[in-house]
């Protein structure tokens, strides 16, 4: 399956023209402090689309200093809410004036469909902006009725709080949807005052730099946005250890989450992880399967499996087990794979080569350990990080696959006869990040809501998202909210101020 694939869009072969791409800091586009650069490839055919700066411990240094200089002095600290607001509307505009170069360039980058790109992800990122740009003038604090008895004869208490930007934060971003997660972070953040240094990922770091040509276009001020590239164990950990850092945000895997914990006790730093998750999708034997096969296989083999909320194992009651397995395969069967770029293609391939052996290995072993591979399981024979939509049926609880997440195109199926018993094995997981139930019982469906341990729980549907409504998880799939009001609260500190008067 030899691919060559050129974009279409002017814009995004203009991007590309720069082979070698530098750090922004203080709306400066610098070289790093060392020669040390990254290649940037096309997981679809392996090559070289562009070169990113490896930044040192050194780099973050200045990051970080333009960051807290911006924080503290200048046009931003001093700016009306409602100017913030502005900004944060015009960098939307700027987004969906040139939503066409940055979907092409997530494709390229990523690997996933031009199509996710273009209709989900980038339209979800100018919406972060825009759902953010009106919160933040809606931050406020509140007066507070003391029961204090002891104030001077004649004076009185006026008690109240304050709401106030927590300071510099870190944002360390994934490669699985690059632009959308460091809207996610940067809306919200910015809305409530603070300055950020971002970290994209090393594999996916180009849709990043061209979003911080667009800060700079909107008009923020230099050093409220500073960006980094690198790889997570050198510029990742400078960050997230760093003693001029206020907070740090970062979405990953659990193990990169537990060693950003260990970095963050330097200062004692408050931290906001999303993290792995294992995710059941439930069908119960009344749901309507006309919606709910398509919906269970769009729920694993959208952009590759390589989603947090991947629904991975899915739970069919045993009377429409095996119908529910061989349709569900059928259309793994029928997927077509190919550059994100070509108007055919359903799935990219996975985003380098090393979630690539990884996604394997969790197959093979899964065979070993008597799981049936009903379609699948391969590595295409060609340039690219392809591995086929697989399903495997006769999964048992204690299976590695079932266990731990795959992070790829991979759907484990398990048979149930009751909900008690569903129930139990949906929450027989470390992880507890979303989840989701199909049932024309609305009974069913709020009961299920209610006993299921996780963050986010969909009724006849998967990976719903949007600006307005919290996700995060609970148990090891994280501490925290993106979205919605709750993830505004993150970067804010409350402050108390009491008042004899």
């Amino acid at each position: 399956m030899k691919q060559t694939v050129q974009p279409n869009i002017p814009a995004t072969k203009a991007f590309l023209k720069i082979k070698e791409r530098q750090l922004l800091i203080d709306n400066q586009w610098i070289n790093g402090s060392t020669e040390e650069m990254i290649d940037s490839i096309d997981p679809a055919t392996e090559q070289v689309l562009a070169r990113i700066v490896s930044a040192q411990p050194e780099d973050v240094d200045h990051a970080v200093s333009s960051s807290r200089l911006a924080l503290t002095q200048g046009a931003w600290p001093v700016m009306a809410p409602s100017e913030r607001s502005r900004l944060l509307w015009k960098l939307a505009d700027l987004i969906e004036e040139n939503i066409d170069e940055l979907a092409e360039l997530e494709t390229l980058d990523q690997g996933k469909p031009l199509y996710v790109g273009r209709w989900a992800e980038i339209p979800g990122a100018v919406e972060q902006f825009r759902y953010f740009a009106g919160a933040a003038t809606k931050i406020e604090g509140s007066t507070i009725p003391t029961s204090i008895n002891y104030q001077p004869e004649g004076k009185k208490i006026f008690a109240y709080t304050r709401k106030e930007p927590i300071g510099v934060v870190a944002a360390i971003v994934p490669w699985n949807s690059p632009l959308v997660l460091t809207a996610m972070k940067l809306a919200p953040a910015l809305a409530a005052g603070c300055t950020v240094v971002l970290k994209p990922a090393e594999d996916t770091s180009l849709t990043a730099l061209r979003l911080g040509e667009l800060i700079i276009e909107a008009g923020f001020p230099p050093g409220v946005v500073n960006i980094i590239t690198g790889y997570g164990a050198i510029a990742g950990k400078a960050l997230a250890s760093h003693m001029d850092v206020d907070k740090v945000i970062f979405t990953g895997s659990t193990e990169t989450g537990r060693s950003i914990l260990d970095s963050a006790k330097s200062n004692l730093k408050k931290v906001s992880i999303e993290l792995g998750g294992k995710s059941p999708v439930i069908l119960m034997d009344d749901a309507n399967l006309d919606l709910a096969i398509p919906g269970a296989a769009n729920a694993i083999f959208f952009n590759g499996g390589q989603v947090c909320v991947a629904g991975s194992r899915l739970y069919a009651h045993s009377k429409i087990y095996d119908q529910v397995v061989e349709k569900v395969a059928d259309i793994a069967k029928g997927m077509k794979l190919g550059h994100g770029l070509l108007p055919s293609t359903q799935m990219g391939p996975l985003v380098n080569k090393r979630q690539v052996e990884q996604v394997n290995n969790f197959i093979l072993t899964a065979e070993a350990e008597g799981g049936s591979l009903v379609t699948g399981g391969k590595r295409l024979d060609c340039p690219g990080f392809f591995i086929e939509p697989t399903v495997i049926a006769n999964a048992r609880q204690d299976m590695q696959i079932v266990r731990e997440e795959v992070f790829g195109p991979v759907l484990v199926c398990q048979k149930f006869d009751d909900i008690e018993e569903v129930t139990e094995l949906a929450n027989d997981s470390k992880f507890g990040l979303a989840a989701s139930v199909w049932t024309e019982s609305l009974s069913t469906a709020h009961r299920m809501a209610d006993d299921i341990h996780t963050g986010t729980v969909w009724i006849n549907c998967h990976s719903m998202f949007d600006a307005s409504l919290p996700i995060g998880g609970i148990k090891q799939s994280g501490w925290g909210q993106d979205c919605g009001m709750q993830a505004l609260s993150k970067y804010l500190e409350v402050k108390t101020v009491c008042a004899v008067i």
